[in-house]
């Protein structure tokens, strides 16, 4: 696709890891097919589904609390909003054409700015996405999931569907309402919601209880609405442990999971997780996805990664390709994500403003998780992690530890089979040799 704003890149390409052509792929090559562990074939494309996030990649300027914008995004300079909210649509289809994704991601106050009432914003918003249904149907290029942003807005400082104001409350059922609607009529997959400022600074001032039976309300509205308007797409909750509040309290994918079981809506939603969320509460990324995986709930994930030297969401670009690897051994064992996907919810550092570091900081991400891909299907051929595995649970698959895990046991059946025992047969965990099976697997030796 052809157009004003990138007219000086061409169609990103595979080329191979011998290429040093920056703006070429080395190793994701969308048309390689890939064997999954389930023995179904798929190309590398159709199983990564990636995905281009509207806010960071066609929003931002640059701006950080230190200093003002400095990206050179033209498309964002017109004086009108409706013009720049078409403009920004105009780069965004050109962009993710030559990146030659399939997917992308958005707020609703990505599309086009909030106007004085949420009537007038709401006007507007239809006018743009009628142009974005036009880009769709021209590119293929389809919509992952939508959001709802409430956390932007000064009237979202004390929260959302957990304000201490009703009129707050319901202006954000309204808009996620809108959002809804327009997710379905995209074709969206999924729906994610993220509390960004569903938390508390201090207990002194915080009704707890409340706020979480009005969250659990919230939610409850939008299922049945969804219900309502034949919305079939994934509900994802997108856990973040704090930024900008102090607590949020959809914390990490662990405590999400608590909210939604003790709230009956496990049925309805699963977890979409970002790498950079869970290096602030404390945890890898591959854990928070193998909690939402033991649980059934792994939807889709966001791409990125954090700083562990400074403490926000920093949002960068994923090319740790040990850190790829590892998620990519929690998503085949997840079967994919699909109808989730790997949104970059990453945007370029401050200083790379030049239009066409988005494109590195792009390829840089999808190449990193195709090798990822590649290294982990390779440790699944080699097999020595899950023999390991295996062997080291091997006293739960007979006898006494098998009744153990089939919970077929009691507390005095277990004293009497344990109680004269002197030999508790501890083996070593052998982390750095299980480490070194994935150095060498992943620097193919």
């Amino acid at each position: 696709m052809t157009g004003p704003y990138f007219k000086n890149v061409a169609k990103i390409v595979f080329e191979g890891k011998e290429s040093q052509n920056p703006l070429a792929f080395h190793f994701y090559n969308p048309e390689q097919p890939v064997l999954l562990p389930q023995g179904t074939e798929v190309s590398m494309g159709a199983f990564l589904r990636f995905s281009v996030a509207y806010w960071h990649t066609f929003c931002s300027d640059g701006q950080d609390m230190f200093g003002s914008g400095v990206n050179n995004r033209s498309w964002n300079r017109f004086p009108d909003p409706l013009d720049a909210s078409l403009a920004k649509a105009d780069a965004a289809f050109e962009f993710m054409s030559k990146l030659g994704v399939q997917y992308f991601c958005t707020h609703d106050r990505d599309l086009c700015p909030e106007q004085n009432t949420l009537r007038e914003t709401n006007r507007m918003l239809d006018r743009v996405v009628d142009h974005i249904q036009e880009k769709m149907k021209e590119t293929g290029i389809r919509l992952l999931w939508g959001t709802a942003n409430l956390f932007h807005s000064p009237k979202f400082m004390h929260g959302a569907a957990t304000s201490p104001s009703a009129k707050v409350f319901a202006y954000a059922a309204a808009q996620v309402k809108k959002m809804l609607e327009v997710t379905k009529r995209l074709g969206g997959e999924n729906y994610v919601f993220w509390g960004g400022r569903e938390g508390y600074e201090t207990l002194l001032n915080n009704d707890m209880a409340l706020e979480t039976r009005n969250l659990r309300t919230f939610l409850e509205m939008a299922v049945e609405y969804a219900q309502q308007i034949g919305f079939t797409g994934q509900f994802l909750i997108e856990p973040k442990p704090k930024e900008p509040t102090k607590h949020q309290y959809d914390f990490d994918v662990a405590s999400g999971i608590a909210f939604l079981k003790t709230s009956g809506l496990d049925p309805h939603f699963k977890f979409n997780v970002e790498a950079n969320h869970a290096t602030l509460a404390g945890h890898t990324f591959s854990h928070e996805l193998r909690v939402a995986r033991i649980h059934e709930m792994l939807g889709s994930v966001d791409a990125n990664i954090g700083d562990p030297l400074l403490g926000w969401d920093t949002d960068q670009f994923p090319t740790n390709v040990y850190d790829t690897t590892l998620a990519m051994m929690e998503i085949l064992k997840n079967g994919g994500l699909a109808p989730g996907g790997l949104n970059f919810d990453a945007h370029v550092r401050r200083p790379s403003f030049e239009r066409k570091d988005l494109f590195y900081g792009h390829i840089a991400g999808m190449d990193a998780f195709a090798v990822g891909l590649k290294t982990a299907l390779k440790l699944h051929a080699d097999g020595r992690l899950d023999a390991f595995l295996q062997q080291r649970y091997a006293s739960f698959d007979a006898g006494m530890g098998k009744k153990v895990a089939q919970a077929q046991t009691n507390l005095v059946e277990l004293e009497g089979w344990i109680q004269d025992e002197t030999d508790f047969e501890i083996s070593s965990g052998r982390q750095e040799f299980l480490e070194r099976i994935v150095n060498d697997v992943l620097l193919g030796g």
